[in-house]
């Protein structure tokens, strides 16, 4: 699977890289496209871990908390935000980057089956609400409102396949 991984020193967050880490094999990541060895030990249940990559070895200690990690590796402190591709992708298409108003197409974030609609056109709707329920992979995936308006088109009905990118609810 796919992660967007953002990586920043505590001290300087605004200057954060951003990595694509693929996890496909077990003890090998691949970072950016370049293959790393990775092997990663718990060493107590306080978060301290035996990191070695590549043969290089590291203690790291990890806090979890506010959707972020916060990892201590030789004295250094890193601000890490984790977020896999399907999450990803499901955020950006629930708009959670869509302009405060106008009109804003809600499209389907991969390929899928229209479970439900619990709304209609000319509802109003509030940011947050579930407007629409689609299966894929056999999981069944909730898309918001990215902000409060109005359903001003339904493109699709329950039980109709769609495909990533289509359009399927318009807000206005």
């Amino acid at each position: 699977m796919k992660y967007v991984t953002s990586v920043g020193a505590a001290d300087d967050p605004a200057a954060a890289r951003k990595f694509i880490i693929d996890l496909n094999r077990e003890g090998e990541v691949v970072v950016d496209g370049k293959p790393r060895v990775l092997d990663l030990q718990p060493i107590d249940n306080d978060g301290l871990f035996s990191l070695l990559i590549d043969g290089r070895s590291f203690e790291a200690l990890v806090e979890e908390g506010d959707g972020e990690y916060r990892v201590l590796i030789n004295g250094t402190q890193y601000q890490v935000q984790v977020v896999d591709e399907r999450s990803k992708r499901l955020a950006e298409a629930a708009g959670a980057f869509t302009p405060a108003s106008g009109e804003i197409n809600l499209k389907s974030p991969m390929p899928g089956l229209i479970v439900a609609i619990p709304v209609k056109e000319g509802d109003a709707i509030k940011k947050g609400q579930v407007i629409l329920v689609l299966e894929s992979m056999k999981m069944e995936n909730e898309l918001k409102a990215s902000r409060d308006g109005t359903i001003a088109s339904i493109k699709v009905q329950a039980r109709q396949a769609v495909e990533q990118g289509q359009v399927l609810i318009v807000i206005s």
